[in-house]
């Protein structure tokens, strides 16, 4: 899968010049900087297992990935990069519409309900 963002230039994640962003290389680059941990819907919100539970209004989402499959359209998903109220980076993924992982409709109203304040992968994973 690659990116379908069009707005990748040298200075993002990418290893090659005109290399495309992966589902992969956006994970590795995540635990590489420690901002590896899943953002999982329960119940109570989500979650990324540090036993606290987050409602919208206590995370934004700082970058969002879009993924196409090269060949299948079921292989499209989203990455979403999560910071909490308290300084956890994280990540959620998803596949896009019908192909969704998420059997209702919560998982996509509550990330909807996320403020969203896009930033600059060199703010994100800057040494």
């Amino acid at each position: 899968m690659t990116e379908t963002k069009t707005d990748i230039t040298p200075d993002t994640i990418e290893t090659k010049p005109g290399e495309m962003t992966t589902v992969t290389s956006v994970l590795e680059k995540l635990r590489v900087k420690k901002h590896d941990k899943e953002f999982r819907m329960t119940p109570e919100g989500f979650t990324a297992g540090n036993g606290k539970y987050y409602n919208p209004e206590d995370l934004k989402i700082i970058r969002t990935y879009r993924f196409e499959g090269e060949s299948d359209p079921a292989d499209s998903s989203i990455i979403y990069l999560i910071e909490a109220n308290d300084g956890l980076i994280g990540y959620s993924m998803d596949a896009y519409g019908v192909y969704s992982d998420h059997d209702d409709d919560g998982y996509d109203d509550f990330i909807r309900k996320i403020p969203v304040e896009e930033r600059d992968e060199q703010q994100i994973f800057q040494d």
